[in-house]
């Protein structure tokens, strides 16, 4: 028997018995729609964080203070004196700038409207450095530093809160804490990151948030610089110089550091590293419904081995081969699983672009995406069950004595 005939003999046993075969169809198509839907979600989910990551900034250093892999006792703090020595062309040829940023949380008011919300008090480099654009008014400068001006830029989650708009907004006066401060700018939506909502916030100048706002100890101390490097293939030797400068400024010895430097290198990372073990979580719970799909097949095909037990002697006693009886009952098994996985692609893609549109209608940034990996993962997948669960089926055709087939009732 050649595979020709093999596929015309199994498509017509499969077309006798239609709703039995189709029901088992039916649990692969969900095995192989639910592995490929899940496995788009999770890639998109991967790329939307990635994204937003990415969109915080070009080539940049984070340094906080403390050591999140050490138990450093009496950590020094960072402050405004490390971001100025950070700015040293002979110890930081790396370094193209430095913002330093101190944050807190407050309520934020507008008539009848509150919100409580993030605080951060910048310099006017931070704009450029955080990649930040703007849907309305300017950004805080030069002049509204010195001068300690009680000017606000606004993140776009506070102004649809506040206001109800996100435009019309500049020249309002809002209360930060009981103070008085005008709106200069709005913030364009940028979505989430690292740190959070990049739209649930509110920007300050530093001095007057250090002033008015976030009282801390010392006031030369700050929560977070940020570091530029002059290029993506300089962020490496960025962060070397910056630490050694931070070393010595700090007096600590290589592997006692009391700052922790990260890069987006570092966030992207571990985001990966999560979304990839998440993608994998995903697709592990969405193939166990593949595996009883298999299960449906065997359990198939063993009744139809049972119903042409006559079909089968009859054949032998003809001359039919054992390999031949072994390749009818794989090629229905493989059908089944095949067809199914055919309809299981186009359900899923169905179903990761219905999630998409879901996603887009409620404001979240995130398209779930099918890759190619993924259909060529589960097209072979469903076949290769589709050939395991009938190997035990076909096997015991072929094993079947023709005397004894011929004679069952």
């Amino acid at each position: 028997m050649n595979l020709g005939q093999a596929i015309i003999e199994a498509m017509e046993s499969l077309r006798s018995n239609k709703l039995r075969s189709g029901l088992t169809i039916l649990g692969i198509v969900i095995g192989v729609a639910a592995v490929i839907a899940m496995l788009a979600v999770g890639q998109g989910a991967q790329d939307s964080i990635t994204g937003s990551i990415s969109g915080i900034g070009t080539n940049l250093l984070f340094i906080f203070e403390g050591n999140t892999s050490l138990d450093v006792r009496n950590p020094k703090p960072i402050t405004i004196t490390d971001a100025q020595a950070l700015l040293d062309q002979f110890q930081a040829p790396s370094v193209e700038d430095v913002s330093a940023a101190i944050t807190g949380q407050t309520e934020i008011v507008f008539g009848s409207e509150q919100k409580n919300t993030s605080v951060i008090g910048i310099t006017p480099n931070y704009q450029t450095m955080r990649n930040f654009d703007l849907v309305e008014g300017s950004f805080i400068n030069d002049e509204n530093l010195y001068g300690n001006a009680s000017v606000v830029v606004l993140g776009n989650d506070v102004v649809t809160k506040l206001f109800g708009r996100e435009e019309g907004v500049v020249g309002e006066t809002v209360r930060i804490d009981g103070s008085p401060f005008r709106v200069v700018g709005v913030l364009g939506k940028k979505g989430g990151g690292s740190f959070g909502s990049q739209d649930d916030l509110v920007l300050v100048p530093f001095t007057t948030a250090q002033a008015r706002l976030i009282r801390n100890t010392n006031r030369e101390e700050v929560d977070l610089l940020l570091v530029q490097a002059t290029s993506a293939d300089s962020v490496m030797a960025a962060s070397d110089e910056v630490s050694q400068i931070l070393r010595t400024r700090h007096r600590t010895n290589l592997g006692e550091d009391d700052f922790t430097v990260f890069s987006q290198q570092d966030f992207v990372a571990t985001a990966q590293s999560i979304t990839g073990v998440l993608t994998i979580f995903l697709g592990g719970i969405a193939a166990i419904s593949l595996l009883v799909g298999g299960i449906g097949i065997m359990n198939i095909m063993l009744v139809s081995v049972t119903e042409r037990t006559r079909e089968i002697g009859l054949r032998k006693a003809l001359g039919a081969r054992r390999r031949d009886i072994l390749t009818q009952f794989l090629t229905e098994s493989s059908l089944l699983s095949m067809i199914g996985g055919l309809i299981g692609i186009a359900l899923g893609f169905l179903i990761a672009t219905i999630v998409g549109r879901i996603a887009l209608a409620s404001g979240t940034p995130f398209t779930p995406s099918v890759s190619f990996n993924s259909v060529l993962m589960a097209t072979i997948f469903s076949t290769a069950v589709g050939l395991f669960f009938g190997i035990y089926p076909a096997n015991r055709a072929a094993a079947l004595e023709p005397v004894e087939a011929l004679r069952y009732e």
